[in-house]
């Protein structure tokens, strides 16, 4: 099963997240920016758990 790659920032929205710039995660994939990760202190809003640092895939996969 593959991780839903998500490519924008769920909280700011603004900030687009290409398959292999930095971005967090929790176990339930929901997906922000470094900045909006850090200002949440690795927490996500949604469900409480630890926000990680996501893999990055090349772009030709």
């Amino acid at each position: 099963m593959a991780l839903e790659m998500r490519d924008h920032c769920e909280r700011c929205e603004n900030t687009a997240l290409p398959h292999d710039a930095p971005a967090r995660i929790c176990s339930y994939e929901c997906t922000f920016c470094e900045p909006c990760s850090e200002a949440m202190r690795h927490v996500c809003p949604n469900c409480g758990g630890e926000l990680v640092a996501r893999p990055r895939r090349t772009a030709a996969a």
